[in-house]
Order: C-alpha cells, then structure tokens, then sequence
C-alpha cells in the first residue's frame, strides 16, 4: 500500500481512484463499512481505492487544546486499511490555512486535481471544508459537474456497547477513559491498543519479581482509566499474554501517570528501548493503595494469574 503525507507526494501520473475521506480514528467497525464499500466499488470500476485522512486532528487547528485521544497513530490506521484492501493513504497536512479552504476548493484541489476521482463513498453525515460547510448534497453536485460518483454508506452499527449507542469514534473513547475495553473491542472489532517506546522506569517491578515494561504512550494516545487489565504485550513480532498496569502507582506516591505491562511467565526480557504495541482484553480490578507490601504482593500474584486465565480463554491474536 502508497502512503502519501501530503498532496505533493502523489505520484504525477495517478490515474482515477475511489476515494473516501475522513479521520477514521479508530477504523471500527463502522468506519470499516464505508471503506470496505469503496475498495468493493474500486474493484469493480478498475481503480485504486484511496483513503483521505488529515493530521493533527482537524478540531486542534480549528480549536487549540482540544485534540482528542487518539484510538490509533496513523501508521497503525494505515495498516488495518491495508488489511481491508486500500490502496493508498493521503495523510494531509491539516494547517490554518488549510482549513480555510471551501469545499468547492477542496473538491478541485484534492479530488479532481490530483487523485482523479471516480467515485467518492463517504457517510451520511459527512462534512467538509471550511467551516464544515459542505455535505454529501454539495459532494454530489460537485460530482455531476467533475465526473465522479458520490456514493453515500450506512454506517449505523450498534450492539451492547454503550447501552446500544451507535458506534463511533466518541463513544469508543469514552469507553476507554472509564476502562470499559472490552465494549470499546465490540465497537473496534479487535482490542484497543496503545503504542510507545519502552523506557526505564523505578525498576520496582523487576523488584518484586514482576518485571514491567514501562511504555512511553505516543502523544495524544487514549489511554484506559487507572487499573489493571489483562491483554498482550507486542514486541518483537511476537504477542505475549501481560498484566496490565495503568496509574500513578499510588502504594509509592506516584504522580505520573503509566502504562506498564508484565509479560506473564515470560524471563529475561530486555525491550528498553523497543517499539511495543499493548492491547487489552479486559479490565481486571481498580487501582489501589494497600496497608503493606505483602498485600500488594498478594495481590499481584492474584492478579497475574486472572489475566493468565483470562488471556488463555480469549486465544490468541
């Protein structure tokens, strides 16, 4: 698959593509109807099936300070496009002045100028371009004067998550900050994950005889509430069943917020300074404070032995 940052990198002599455009944080499973729908009419038609995304997250230029967590980086976004079957992904820089580009501008300038579309498969509620000004309506009147199709997708999916809420990017993150990752792998399809370099923490771990790997998150990583929760460890190639810690580490006056992960049973491991991917399965027990180091040895012990239990029921990723 083509990764473009920025117009300039699309090749000079692309032809026609499908496209589909939008933040597709997360790629859920709503998110997977639409672009599952524009490789199917790609294929049919001939043509590569482009995905459009934007970096920063639109409403940090439009509003500063309000970013929100992110459910993927783009690298992992690209690759669960990949696995759908996209053919390229545009990751255009989103600057001030880029978001003062009317939709009519935006449809020339990115999608008749240089990718050349054919068709455009986006949600009912899509919009674009400054203010949010355009819609599927205006798209559609853009298309019967540039020659593209607009083809408009149902992305409506809802199941026990939330209560029933529609799946969508907000919800799956609401269900992460309360550290509902089992309702927010209904919403994705597969476990959320969080991604970072491993860096040396205190070491109390390795300590007391439960040696972690401390991940630093990406910026902006949506991070599961303070607990600990079974899921796997990434690294190296390989998925190691981990207990997970997330918090301050109150039994020693933490501060700091971390993510650290225990491959289970697994000895000598050296990650520092490796590239590791988290995923959790299920939240496990609440963060706490216990009355001496023993207790909380106990515990761990209890602890790690839930998340073996329960990463054995799941199977493997």
């Amino acid at each position: 698959m083509q990764r473009w940052r920025g117009l300039e990198d699309i090749p000079q002599d692309w032809g026609r593509s499908v496209v589909t455009i939008g933040s597709y944080d997360g790629v859920h499973r709503g998110h997977q109807l639409i672009i599952r729908h524009a490789v199917d009419r790609a294929r049919e038609l001939g043509v590569p099936a482009v995905v459009v995304t934007f970096d920063p997250h639109p409403s940090e230029v439009v509003r500063p300070g309000s970013h929100p967590p992110l459910l993927a980086p783009h690298h992992r976004r690209a690759e669960l496009m990949a696995d759908l079957g996209v053919d390229a992904v545009l990751i255009l820089p989103f600057t001030t002045e880029f978001s003062k580009l009317s939709p009519a501008d935006f449809v020339v300038k990115v999608l008749v100028d240089k990718l050349h579309a054919k068709a455009v498969v986006e949600g009912p509620n899509f919009r674009f371009g400054h203010k949010a000004a355009g819609n599927v309506e205006f798209l559609s009147t853009q298309g019967k004067t540039y020659d593209f199709e607009v083809e408009i997708v149902d992305l409506y999916v809802t199941g026990e998550a939330g209560g029933g809420e529609p799946f969508s990017s907000t919800l799956t993150r609401r269900l992460v900050a309360e550290g509902d990752v089992g309702g927010a792998a209904e919403i994705l399809g597969r476990p959320h994950r969080v991604e970072g370099v491993v860096v040396r923490g205190a070491q109390r771990g390795r300590e007391m005889g439960f040696p972690t790997a401390n991940v630093e998150t990406l910026p902006h990583t949506a991070i599961p509430a303070d607990g600990v929760y079974a899921g796997w460890l990434h690294a190296q190639g390989e998925a190691m069943p981990a207990a997970i810690s997330v918090g301050t580490n109150p039994q020693f006056e933490g501060t700091e917020r971390t993510v650290e992960a225990y491959a289970i049973d697994r000895v000598g491991l050296d990650l520092y300074g490796l590239h590791v991917a988290v995923d959790f399965l299920a939240f496990v027990r609440g963060q706490a404070k216990f009355e001496t180091l023993d207790a909380l040895l106990v515990q761990m012990a209890q602890d790690v032995e839930k998340c073996r239990e329960l990463v054995a029921a799941e199977g493997a990723v």
